[in-house]
């Protein structure tokens, strides 16, 4: 055999170690959470322990509703500003997209602090979302304001570079057939950049579902779900935080399961 094939094929091979190394080491923890689960727990926490029940279904459905709502506004106000950064070149565009970068580059924490600074009741513009009943300390709408805060940068990111792939020919000969912007935005470009749209908010909604360093920080109350993991961790130990986190990891495999479908169709 070749000299040059057999060094090709000791290079693949250490390759193929090191990832699996990898792989081992992020498969790991998955399979230890499902030999982990106490069945007697799991049927306590999910239906026989009325108290227990209502508690975690309380806390799925704060937390499933907060993170539709906040993909969706991010859905409606991030696509028209995905646009304007990726087609146009302005003054101050590195910076908007690099201040749309920074809950990517803090500590969950400290995205907390500054959602709550800024719109708490005693928080910069807390006069006004007082005003307008959307006050965030301790509240529904402080969940939601966490949740689109941490997850705004994987939705704009992802809706940028789906505009950007799109090639800017096409809309400029939408309009020299007569067609209007919006109507060119409308039956061009977005349907050309709606696998970006679905994978924008499917990675956005997923991170929002995983958020709770700056929700524990914003709105302790109503519980979501992963500050009820946390609750449940210090009051009754492993056993119940592994039945709630078995959900969870159930509901974000589908997730992105969904994801490679809607990326490689």
């Amino acid at each position: 055999m070749p000299k040059k094939i057999v060094g090709v094929e000791k290079f693949l091979l250490t390759l193929s170690i090191a990832g699996s190394l990898l792989v081992f080491f992020l498969l790991s923890p998955v399979i230890a959470l499902f030999i982990s689960i106490d069945p007697d727990t799991l049927s306590q926490t999910l239906y026989r322990d009325p108290v227990l029940a209502n508690e975690f279904r309380r806390a799925l459905l704060v937390t499933l509703e907060a993170s539709v709502l906040s993909t969706s506004i991010l859905l409606v106000l991030g696509i028209p500003l995905a646009y304007i950064l990726a087609r146009k070149r302005f003054w101050g565009r590195e910076f908007i997209e690099s201040l749309i970068d920074v809950p990517l580059m803090i500590p969950h924490a400290v995205a907390g602090v500054m959602v709550l600074v800024a719109y708490g009741r005693r928080g910069l513009l807390g006069p006004i979302t007082s005003w307008l009943g959307l006050a965030v300390d301790d509240s529904f709408w402080g969940i939601v304001a966490t949740m689109a805060f941490v997850s705004a940068p994987i939705m704009i990111d992802t809706l940028k570079m789906g505009f950007r792939n799109i090639d800017p020919m096409l809309e400029y000969i939408g309009r020299s057939l007569g067609a209007s912007p919006y109507k060119v935005f409308q039956t061009i470009t977005l349907p050309l950049a709606l696998r970006s749209i679905l994978s924008g908010a499917i990675l956005s909604w997923a991170r929002a579902l995983s958020e709770v360093g700056a929700i524990l920080i914003v709105a302790y109350y109503p519980k979501s779900i992963n500050v009820l993991v946390i609750e449940w961790f210090s009051t009754y130990g492993i056993r119940y935080a592994v039945s709630i986190s078995l959900v969870l990891a159930l509901l974000s495999l589908a997730v992105f399961t969904l994801l490679r479908l809607v990326v490689e169709k």
